[in-house]
């Protein structure tokens, strides 16, 4: 990390995105915080249209700031997408200061928008972990928990109707069979008693006449 003097405003320190620039005091809105610079490169020069790397601010279409140089402190502040500060461009002077454009409190993250191409380029393909981006993306799995568990409910309020549709048709038919069971046993029962005590009463009358005529024929 660079040497930062201790009567700047600011630190380099661990942030979500790696390191970044934090305040050390408070700094009011509208204070130039740093300065962003590096080589001029000119893209009329093959050699440096050539160059590559994160660090490249374009102040015109021929000018642009190589601030990959570690002196320049300024490469420390990442992009947020509600940023507290913005990127004053000064490009006859071919100067860029960070300026704060809403009070930053102490220990907070020093942020500005890096701009659309820069974010499309870099950011979009990995997903911008700025604090906004991440209490989106928080906001929508949450929304999105909440759905599931939604639709888990819905699914259970319909599987548990079902089962007692199914239980109560079961019901219904374990009725009916009990009934018919019953209606069933009772008129069988009545046809058994009914027969066999005129069987019984037949071969009792047949006896005594049997009797009767095979004595009458001894004497």
């Amino acid at each position: 990390m660079p040497a930062i003097s201790s009567n700047k405003p600011y630190r380099v320190g661990r942030s979500r995105t790696g390191l970044g620039l934090f305040a050390t005091r408070p700094i009011k809105k509208g204070t130039k915080i740093v300065r962003y610079f590096g080589p001029l490169l000119d893209s009329k020069k093959k050699k440096d249209d050539a160059v590559e790397n994160k660090y490249l601010f374009e102040l015109t279409n021929r000018w642009t700031i190589d601030g990959s140089v570690r002196k320049n402190v300024a490469r420390y502040i990442n992009h947020a997408c509600k940023p507290n500060a913005e990127s004053d461009v000064k490009p006859r002077k071919r100067k860029v200061v960070i300026r704060a454009i809403k009070n930053i409190e102490p220990g907070e993250e020093i942020n500005y928008d890096y701009g659309t191409d820069y974010f499309k380029a870099y950011l979009k393909p990995i997903g911008c972990k700025c604090e906004a981006c991440e209490k989106k993306r928080k906001k929508k799995r949450a929304e999105a928990r909440a759905e599931r568990l939604r639709l888990k409910a819905k699914a259970e309020r319909k599987a548990r109707k079902q089962a007692e549709k199914q239980a109560a048709k079961a019901g219904k038919l374990n009725g009916h069979a009990k009934a018919n069971g019953t209606r069933l046993n009772g008129h069988g029962g009545k046809s058994a008693e009914g027969k066999m005590p005129a069987a019984k009463s037949g071969i009792i009358a047949k006896a005594p006449t049997g009797q009767g005529r095979a004595s009458s024929t001894s004497a």
